[in-house]
């Protein structure tokens, strides 16, 4: 049982070797285009930090962080979306494509998971250029607010974990492009709620906040870990993320299988 899952997941890491090598193949081949991508998220992340600096211009703290704490809320959670744009991001697009014209087809014949194959295809190598800058970041304010040794350790998985939580969510709301003729309205509400999660917890207030929390756990994606990490009583945020993670997981497989069926080609 162990060689076969082990091989298994051997199997599908040499898959993904190869939609890499085929993602930056592509990408690299239209040079102009690959520079600008580079210089965008550029402009995004100083922008976003630039923002908050200003902010802190008039002000000494925003509900119970000072600057380096948001500041550093806010490098974490670029850098989760540094990868998201990195592994995630362009297959949501290619998806809705791929249901409208009817090449998901081929993605289903395909003799592996349909969510690894769709979901994983597409990879930006652009995006990997930055990350050095906003790893650099988050290091240099998880340094300014006094991150112990414990904490760095613990960083990593809090990345990873906030991460699988918010594509988990949207591959939830993209099942849904199954029952529509275009999934570009689902882009675009799936990026709007990428900006709702991109501010702390404490800055939504009554019954959004917990909707945002509790029904859609968008909220839980930066403010739990980083809650976790500058005050270790904040623990209840943590653990309920991970219970939504497994909880949100069984809902999308669930769903997924319901929308496979529903799925009725564009080709036939």
């Amino acid at each position: 049982m162990e060689t076969t899952f082990t091989s298994r997941l051997g199997h599908y890491w040499d898959v993904y070797k190869k939609f890499v090598s085929t993602s930056v193949s592509v990408e690299t081949s239209f040079r102009t285009s690959f520079i600008l991508l580079i210089f965008m998220d550029l402009f995004f992340f100083f922008s976003s930090v630039g923002s908050v600096s200003f902010i802190y211009d008039h002000v000494v703290q925003i509900g119970p962080w000072q600057k380096n704490e948001l500041l550093f809320f806010l490098t974490f959670m670029l850098m989760i979306d540094n990868l998201h744009m990195m592994i995630f991001s362009q297959s949501f697009w290619e998806f809705s494509f791929n249901i409208r014209t009817g090449q998901l087809d081929y993605v289903i014949l395909k003799p592996m998971n349909t969510i690894f194959s769709v979901f994983f295809r597409h990879f930006r190598a652009s995006s990997l250029f930055n990350t050095p800058l906003f790893l650099g970041y988050l290091i240099y304010y998880g340094i300014q607010v006094g991150l112990s040794p414990f904490d760095w350790l613990m960083v990593p998985f809090f990345v990873a974990l906030s991460l699988a939580l918010l594509v988990v969510v949207e591959f939830i709301l993209s099942t849904s492009m199954f029952w529509l003729t275009d999934g570009v309205g689902i882009n675009f509400l799936r990026m709007q709620m990428q900006q709702l999660a991109r501010w702390p917890n404490f800055i939504y207030q009554g019954a959004i906040r917990k909707f945002l929390t509790v029904f859609i756990p968008i909220l839980l994606i930066g403010s739990g870990p980083v809650h976790f990490l500058l005050d270790k009583s904040a623990w209840q945020l943590l653990a309920t993320m991970v219970v939504a993670l497994f909880a949100f997981t069984g809902i999308l497989l669930f769903i997924w299988k319901i929308g496979l069926r529903r799925y009725d080609s564009a080709s036939s």
